[in-house]
Order: structure tokens, then C-alpha cells, then sequence
């Protein structure tokens, strides 16, 4: 069975559909240039048995009428057509196969039948006309080869420019996640920086609630002192009345130390309030103890003056972790 592709091609170069799918068939369906050969080498024979039926047709019309006569015979014989002529250009073709293929690259229409003879091709012109014809199928191949070539561009093309899109969606979604990590954090620090802003504000006002309570207490303290003093046992002895001050030195439990002056007659308390409220070795209960000589002061000498407790003039007093 012959390829469609080939017997359209043969088509498309001027030979009719019946002789181009029997040129293919007698050779074997071997391609489109065998079987055009094969057109080119035996178009005459084609016309000679086109014309050897016509003739055995008319012989037997001839034999089926009674009017026909010898002279009208030969008188029809010296008139049958010898070759095909185009009216337009007046070449003259041998066979319907070279008609056909003039009218398709010539674009001519206007063809009649002639008593004129054509020669038949020589050998020369037949390689020739080969040679002209496949001439016009490596031109088809080539325009086939350039057709297939600028749809292989076409299609890199568009994968080049889909792969385009692909990567700026991409970059876009990148562009925006990263734009919303970016607006995360400074939420975050914005956050941070408002808790840290909370805590120096509630620390600042524990500083200046303790500031207040140690002013009372101071306050409070002075005046039960001074009261004191008259109703004291003229047996117990008692400080210098020169030392209305006291200086000490506070060593803390991370080796600094604290230097304040007191009124001798404010409270060990008060000292316990002065060290909360400006230490910076932590946070943890303390207790004070002096060296020499030494003694760990209790809490019920928290409530007792630092002149009854012999912290004045001056004394030295230190912070042990509970």
C-alpha cells in the first residue's frame, strides 16, 4: 500500500492521484524519487495504452454500426490526435502526464487535442527533466527542513519565555515572604521594646515607692530617738553626744562596697532600706554582720538606733547571703 505522504507529494508536482499511487505501486513503494522515474521513464507508454484502448473502443463501435465505410476510416485515421497542445503558450505535450504537470507550474488552463507530432524525449531531456524535479524536491525538503526549524525556535521560545514567567512569580512570592518576615520581626521588637520599656517604668517606681518609705521610716525613726533620749538609765552608757552622724561602709556580697553617711540615731533598719535600694550583687536576703568585733546583727536590731548598736562615728559592716 502506498504512503499517503508520498502520492501527495507526487500530487503536489503535477501527476494525478491514479498514476502517482501506480507509479508507487509497480515500484514497490520504495519512495517518491523511484516512482517519479518511473513516471518520467514510461509516460509515453502510459499515452500509448491510453490510446490503444481508445482505439480498440472505437473499433468497436466501429463493428457495431452499419454506415461506416473504408474511406471514413481512413479519413478518421489521418485526423486522430497526435499530441496535446496548450492554447495559451502552444507547447506540445506527448502525454496527459506532461500536460498536467505544465498546467500546475504554469499556472495555464486552455489545453486541445492536435494532429501535430511532438518527438519524444531523448535521453538527455528526460535526465534532465529529472534533474529539474529533483531539483524541486530537495527545494520542498528545504523549505519542510526551515518550516521545522523556526517551529523548533518557536516552541524554545515559549518554553524560555514560560520559564521567565515561572521564575518572576517565584522571586514575587519570594519578595513577598520575605517581606512579611521582615514585618514579623519588627513587630516582635516593637513588642520587646515596649515589655523593656514597662519593666524600667515599674522599676522606677518600686525605686521611688522604697525612696518614700525610706524617708518616712527615717522620719519616724528620729523623732521616737530624740524622745528617748531624756527617759534613758543614767547607768547605761551612751555614745558621745558629739556623734550626731555616723559613716559607713557597706561591703556587698560580690566585693563592692557602699559608703553612706547616717544620723546616729536612725535605725540599723534604715540601712537594711539604703542597701535594697542600691546594691547590685542580685537580689537575695542578706544579713549584716561587722568583724571586729564581730557580731551578726538580728532582727530585733533592725529596730535599734546605730548609736545603742556601736556603729558610730564610723563602722564597717558586711552583706552574707542568708
Amino acid at each position: 500500500m502506498s504512503s499517503s505522504g508520498d502520492v501527495q507529494m507526487l500530487i503536489e508536482m503535477g501527476f494525478t492521484k491514479d498514476k502517482a499511487e501506480k507509479a508507487l505501486s509497480v515500484t514497490g513503494n520504495q519512495g517518491v524519487e523511484p516512482a517519479m522515474e518511473w513516471l518520467l521513464a514510461h509516460g509515453d507508454e502510459i499515452s500509448a495504452n491510453n490510446t490503444t484502448e481508445s482505439g480498440d473502443q472505437s473499433s468497436s463501435n466501429a463493428q457495431l454500426g452499419n454506415t461506416s465505410s473504408a474511406p471514413e476510416i481512413e479519413s478518421a485515421a489521418e485526423q486522430v490526435a497526435k499530441s496535446l497542445k496548450c492554447n495559451e503558450c502552444g507547447k506540445l505535450f506527448s502525454t496527459q502526464l506532461e500536460v498536467e504537470f505544465h498546467a500546475t507550474k504554469s499556472g495555464h488552463s486552455d489545453f486541445s487535442e492536435s494532429t501535430e507530432e511532438k518527438k519524444p524525449l531523448t535521453e538527455e531531456e528526460k535526465v534532465e527533466q529529472l534533474k529539474k524535479l529533483e531539483e524541486k524536491m530537495r527545494q520542498k525538503r528545504k523549505e519542510r527542513e526551515e518550516q521545522e526549524k523556526q517551529e523548533a525556535i518557536e516552541r524554545e521560545r515559549n518554553r524560555i519565555r514560560s520559564g521567565k514567567e515561572m521564575a518572576a512569580a517565584k522571586k514575587k512570592l519570594e519578595d513577598e515572604e520575605i517581606k512579611k518576615i521582615v514585618e514579623q520581626r519588627r513587630r516582635e521588637k516593637e513588642e520587646d521594646r515596649l515589655a523593656k520599656e514597662r519593666v524600667r517604668q515599674q522599676i522606677e517606681q518600686d525605686k521611688l515607692e522604697r525612696r518614700k518609705k525610706f524617708e518616712g521610716a527615717t522620719a519616724e525613726t528620729k523623732a521616737p530617738a530624740a524622745a528617748a533620749v531624756p527617759a534613758a538609765s543614767p547607768v547605761s552608757p551612751q555614745p558621745s553626744k558629739d556623734y550626731t552622724q555616723t559613716r559607713l561602709q557597706i561591703r556587698l556580697t560580690n566585693g563592692s562596697a557602699l559608703t553612706q553617711t547616717f544620723g546616729s540615731k536612725e535605725q540599723l533598719s534604715a540601712v537594711r532600706l539604703f542597701i535594697d535600694l542600691n546594691r547590685k550583687d542580685g537580689s537575695r536576703e542578706f544579713s549584716l554582720m561587722t568583724n571586729f568585733p564581730k557580731k551578726v546583727f538580728t532582727e530585733d536590731d533592725y529596730d535599734k538606733p546605730l548609736d545603742a548598736l556601736g556603729l558610730v562615728p564610723s563602722a564597717v559592716l558586711i552583706l552574707t547571703n542568708k
